[in-house]
């Protein structure tokens, strides 16, 4: 019954996204606000779709960042990609340039200040990713980074990259790590969707000013020892 359900939420968010993806195309000639506001009711939609079709739904734990900030994500699921559109007020998300090639989602990703980084361009992607960072911090947003770069397994070994710790000695913000459990309800690569409720918890921050060996060990043990603690809870049901 899981993969039945999983299979109809499938054929209904290629629905939702084709048909609102089609009237909103004049907004791709918009301004960012008004993208940006389209965007989260293309994700309302999508999680009322997850809830009627597959019974699952989430929670937020913690205070997220009303203002600048940098957020430091857990990342297992396309579920809190879609999420943290809701959650933050204005996020400008570091992601993959590939994925503004993906046609209507793409094109829309686009127009909603996303920071897109080219994997293949070396120390100028990084280069890129600190400027784009610096302007959004400066308009008051918050920049959100998944630190091991792709979707990792729930319980497989950690792999934070050191692209976190530059944009966090070079905006002098605070970085709120944020832990998560949506792996173990939408996995990696798998078509089925469990029931349940997933969690986004937002931690203590941590101030700026730490070096970077001190910044990577504290924001690695944080979000692990917590994103443990949300996948015991999940499997206890």
């Amino acid at each position: 019954m899981t993969q039945f359900r999983s299979l109809l939420f499938f054929v209904a968010l290629q629905v939702w996204t084709l048909g609102l993806g089609t009237l909103y195309l004049p907004l791709l000639l918009a301004p960012r606000a008004a993208a940006t506001a389209a965007a989260k009711v293309w994700v309302r939609g999508v999680f009322v779709l997850l809830k009627t079709l597959c019974g699952l739904s989430w929670q937020v734990r913690g205070t997220p960042p009303a203002g600048a900030a940098l957020v430091a994500s857990k990342h297992q699921s396309t579920l809190e990609t879609f999420a943290y559109r809701l959650i933050l007020s204005d996020p400008a998300v570091i992601l993959k340039k590939e994925l503004l090639r993906i046609p209507i989602f793409g094109w829309y990703l686009g127009k909603t200040g996303v920071i897109a980084i080219d994997r293949a361009a070396g120390t100028r992607a990084l280069k890129d990713m600190v400027k784009g960072a610096g302007e959004a911090v400066a308009e008051g947003r918050q920049v959100l980074i998944f630190p091991e770069g792709h979707r990792m397994d729930v319980g497989e070994a950690p792999d934070y990259h050191s692209g976190v710790a530059m944009l966090y000695a070079a905006l002098g913000v605070a970085c709120v790590p944020a832990a998560l459990n949506t792996g173990m309800f939408w996995g990696r690569g798998s078509l089925a969707k469990r029931p349940g409720i997933a969690t986004i918890e937002f931690l203590e921050p941590i101030p700026p000013g730490l070096d970077r060996k001190a910044f990577m060990a504290e924001l690695q043990r944080r979000i692990e020892e917590a994103s443990a603690r949300l996948a015991d809870e999940a499997r206890a049901g």
